[in-house]
């Protein structure tokens, strides 16, 4: 089974871009599952799905996140990508890389997770 790390920059500032890497080792890297996926969970609130790159490098958005977010993998580094522009407070959440065999909006069906990273949006 593959390990996931979620990075990034922690404190970004309103209306900046984000950008934060999933790095994972072991198994098959990158080509080790189906479906690579974003989630999120606010303070307070509950997961919420952002989005997923499929094994063919299709990509799936969150309806509400599409014009925000764009989701990239690369296989000889071992690492997917998550860009999002145009930041707000609203945005400040743990955000969470997460695999599996199939994708699915349903984010309790992950079972390979990262330990996510604190984002803050915050001037």
């Amino acid at each position: 089974q593959v390990q996931l790390q979620e990075s990034g920059p922690g404190l970004v500032k309103p209306s900046q871009t984000l950008y934060l890497t999933c790095t994972v080792s072991g198994g098959s890297g990158t080509t080790g599952a189906y479906a690579w996926n974003w989630i999120r969970q606010p303070p307070g609130k509950g997961l919420e799905w952002m989005g997923v790159i499929t094994l063919d490098d299709s990509t799936y958005l969150s309806p509400s996140l599409t014009s925000r977010i764009i989701i990239s993998r690369d296989n000889d580094n071992n690492a997917m990508y998550l860009q999002m522009g145009n930041l707000s407070p609203e945005d400040t959440a743990v955000y969470y890389c997460a695999a599996g065999f199939s994708w699915t909006t349903r984010v309790a069906s992950y079972d390979n997770w990262g330990q996510g990273t604190q984002v803050t949006v915050s001037s």
